[in-house]
């Protein structure tokens, strides 16, 4: 197998701290049906994709998270 030659760097302004997912209480949208899944972690939400447990989550501050619910609340996300 080939070596990898991508190196993951921080992103700047990146102030989130690495959060504990492994007892997080996920909460699944459409009940249970959705793809997407949400946890409140130490004042922070996580997202992740419930098919994909395993990979990684989005880590949101309350800030960021209420301008996402706004945006898709208005239609700012439809691809129709």
């Amino acid at each position: 197998m080939a070596e990898s030659t991508t190196q993951d760097y921080p992103l700047a302004g990146w102030e989130k701290p690495e959060l504990d997912l492994s007892n997080a209480d996920w909460h699944s949208s459409s009940g249970g049906r959705g793809d997407v899944q949400i946890a409140f972690v130490e004042g922070f939400i996580a997202m992740r994709n419930s098919g994909r447990a395993e990979s990684p989550s989005l880590i949101f501050t309350p800030a960021e998270w209420g301008a996402f619910v706004l945006g898709a609340r208005e239609g700012e996300f439809d691809l129709t």
